[in-house]
C-alpha cells in the first residue's frame, strides 16, 4: 500500500475544493484512485477501502454502502 501517496491525496483533498467535489461525486473507490492518479499519486481502490474508518488530519475515509451491494 502506498500510504505516503494516500496521505498526500488526503492533504490535497483538504486544500482543493474541486478535488473534493470530484471525490464526493465518484461512484467507486477505483474512481477515487483514478482521481489521485491525475495528480501522480498511486494507490488502488482496494487500498483506499482498507483504510476505511481511519482519519487523516481533517479527512476521515468512509466506505459508502450501496443498497443491494454484496459485501
Amino acid at each position: 500500500m502506498s500510504l505516503v501517496d494516500l496521505k498526500a491525496f488526503m492533504a490535497l483533498l483538504q486544500q482543493d475544493e474541486e478535488i473534493k467535489k470530484l471525490v464526493l461525486s465518484a461512484s467507486t473507490a477505483d474512481d477515487v484512485a483514478l482521481i489521485g492518479k491525475r495528480y501522480e499519486l498511486e494507490f488502488s481502490g482496494d487500498e483506499l477501502l482498507r483504510i476505511s474508518g481511519q482519519k487523516f488530519d481533517r479527512v476521515t475515509v468512509h466506505k459508502n454502502t450501496i443498497p443491494g451491494e454484496y459485501n
